[in-house]
């Protein structure tokens, strides 16, 4: 009797709107994420994938930059005209070997600081910050800095290099000094970045593992091979990436050196950006630099590849040991 009164008591269950949400309700729980990054794929779409595009087609077509809208079809033309050019591949012999010349010591001599700087040392943050300097300053006012110590007649370089009994040395027109003068540039911007990032890559080991090497009578420099540089892998390959896509892509410093978009009176330090700019800006083949553009970042796509695949098979290689 009394379960029958209770039951006869309770309130009858909701109905209506309030039972379940509306079709309307439904339907913005099921789209509101895509809406929330909407907005990110908008952008990306609108200045990312149209542009890259929008390059494909006009490669493929004859366009000059005072009559953009005349566009002539020639296919593979721009391409095939390209690669029988000898100043693209001057252009990209100079990437090259400017890459290496600034990629190497760069990523090594920031592996060295980070090392120090990964110990207890006075004035750490001051230091930290300073090397940050000089990737904060612009391109173009380090470029000029370093175009007048690079001078022939008047630049410091020069100048100490005779006071060691050595004769000048011509950074602007020899093929090997410029491409010296060029890479240390990027590498005094770039090496205190690297640095930094690899300095944080060491915070993040263990120090356990450090205390068990040290135990086992491991010296200081076996520790750096057999714990730094294992611990420090991922990161090493991500700055490795990140250096080669900005070598292919170099442009500011080898055009502000000297104020040339050829590269010297010869090419002799001419990249693939600063090709590119040229054929586009210079001569007004607006189709041929777009068939640049595109060979560079087919290259950048080739060359990360690369490194992914070294890296991969590395990391097979010593986790079956």
């Amino acid at each position: 009797m009394t379960l029958t009164a209770t039951a006869e008591a309770a309130p009858p269950p909701p109905s209506g709107p309030a039972a379940r949400p509306s079709a309307a309700h439904r339907t913005w729980r099921t789209l509101s994420p895509y809406a929330y990054i909407a907005p990110f794929f908008t952008l990306f779409a609108a200045f990312g994938l149209f542009p890259l595009l929008y390059t494909a087609y006009v490669s493929l077509y004859r366009v000059e930059l005072q009559t953009p809208g005349a566009m002539e079809w020639r296919g593979f033309g721009n391409y095939t005209a390209l690669f029988t050019d000898e100043f693209f591949w001057t252009a990209l012999r100079n990437t090259f070997t400017i890459g290496v010349l600034s990629t190497v010591p760069q990523l090594v001599m920031a592996l060295g600081l980070a090392h120090l700087l990964n110990y207890k040392l006075r004035g750490r943050t001051f230091i930290r910050t300073a090397m940050l300097l000089p990737y904060a300053t612009s391109v173009a006012a380090a470029t000029l800095v370093f175009a007048q110590l690079f001078g022939r007649d008047f630049g410091l370089i020069n100048y100490v290099l005779g006071l060691v009994g050595f004769s000048p040395v011509d950074w602007q027109t020899g093929t090997v000094a410029s491409q010296i003068a060029v890479s240390t540039i990027v590498i005094w911007r770039w090496t205190g970045y690297n640095a930094l990032i690899y300095l944080a890559g060491m915070q993040s080991i263990p120090s356990e593992l450090y205390e068990a090497a040290e135990m086992d009578g491991a010296s200081r420099w076996r520790q750096f091979i057999h714990v730094t540089l294992p611990g420090l892998r991922p990161t090493i390959v991500f700055t490795a990436v990140v250096s080669t896509i900005g070598a292919t892509q170099l442009f500011g410093e080898p055009l502000l050196f000297e104020g040339s978009i050829s590269g010297g009176i010869s090419h002799q330090y001419q990249t693939l950006g600063l090709y590119m700019y040229e054929q586009g800006w210079g001569f007004f083949h607006l189709g041929r630099a777009a068939a640049i553009a595109w060979v560079m970042f087919l290259l950048i796509l080739l060359l990360v590849g690369v490194n992914a695949l070294v890296a991969r098979r590395r990391s097979r290689k010593e986790a079956g040991r």
